[in-house]
C-alpha cells in the first residue's frame, strides 16, 4: 500500500504532536517548494534521501501497442530520482 500525503499529514500530526492544519501546511509548503525548485530545472538533494534532477528526453519514434501503428513521441522533460548511499543501503537492510 502507498503511503499518502494524508498519511504523512497524519504522521507529523502523531509523531511530532502539530494539530491537523499545521501538519497539512508543512507538507504543502515543502511539496511546493519542490515543485518550484523542479520547475526552475534545478536539483532537489535531500541528504540522506536522495536526489530529485529534471532531464529532457528527445523525440522518438514509438508505437501504439494496440493499434501497432508507428507514432512520434515528443520532446519532453521528467523528473528523475536518484537514491543516496544511506537510503539505498537501508532498502537493501545493510
Amino acid at each position: 500500500m502507498a503511503l499518502t500525503k494524508e498519511k504523512v499529514i497524519t504522521n507529523i500530526n502523531l509523531q511530532i504532536g502539530l494539530n491537523k492544519q499545521e501538519a497539512r501546511s508543512a507538507v504543502e509548503t515543502v511539496l511546493d517548494i519542490i515543485k518550484d525548485t523542479l520547475a526552475r530545472e534545478e536539483d532537489v538533494l535531500i541528504s540522506g534521501f536522495g536526489k530529485f534532477s529534471v532531464r529532457s528526453k528527445n523525440s522518438r519514434r514509438g508505437r501504439n501497442p494496440q493499434t501497432k501503428q508507428d507514432l512520434i513521441l515528443r520532446a519532453r522533460k521528467v523528473v528523475v530520482f536518484k537514491t543516496s548511499g544511506v537510503l539505498r543501503q537501508r532498502i537493501n537492510g545493510s
